[in-house]
């Protein structure tokens, strides 16, 4: 199994924490005021087995095993409950994740929508979702007399998902529009 020092540590990495699967999402590099400290790494790093978001200091001469994660393509069918249910696209297998382990991925789900599923010793254990879906409108906050001269230029949207966003002030329910997945924010109309 290859290793990665902290030094090496980059944004989607799967790396192995005390025996756990973990996904980068940030990597900040610190360096200390005080003299013989050594540079620290801070990161933002996802559980693949729970979806927990942890912040983790390491120090750079720490080492990471590599998780062995295998990508397979796979498509969201539909919710069932708290289930959500996808299909393979080579096995054509069907396999379902809890709201639970999905955590904020869930609102970006879309029937159809084509994922990347992350397979940890043949087992599905997370989800990589496109950087950019589109989604729909169901509701907005009225724009109000003023507002856009304020300096104020979104409002809050309900999407089709259930998910709330901060949207430019001319975007109308039924307007669909694309959401970053990773950060939550509205790119622009779709």
């Amino acid at each position: 199994m290859s290793q990665v020092s902290a030094n090496e540590l980059e944004k989607k990495l799967y790396i192995l924490i005390e025996g756990l699967p973990y996904f980068v999402l940030d990597v900040r590099f610190t360096s200390p005021t005080a003299r013989g400290a050594s540079t620290m790494v801070k990161s933002k790093v996802r559980n693949l087995l729970n979806g927990a978001v942890l912040d983790k200091t390491f120090k750079t001469a720490e080492k990471f095993d590599l998780a062995d994660v295998e990508k397979v393509p796979a498509a969201f069918l539909y919710a069932s409950g708290s289930d959500y249910c996808f299909m393979d696209n080579a096995t054509f297998e069907q396999f379902s994740l809890s709201a639970e382990k999905l955590a904020e991925q869930r609102f970006y789900l879309k029937e159809n929508l084509e994922v990347q599923a992350l397979k940890l010793n043949g087992t599905v254990v997370s989800l990589e979702l496109p950087v950019y879906v589109e989604l729909a409108v169901t509701e907005t906050d009225p724009v109000m007399k003023g507002t856009s001269s304020s300096g104020r230029s979104m409002k809050k949207a309900t999407l089709e998902t259930g998910i709330e966003v901060q949207v430019p002030l001319y975007i109308e329910p039924g307007t669909s529009v694309r959401v970053n997945t990773e950060t939550g924010e509205v790119a622009g109309r779709a």
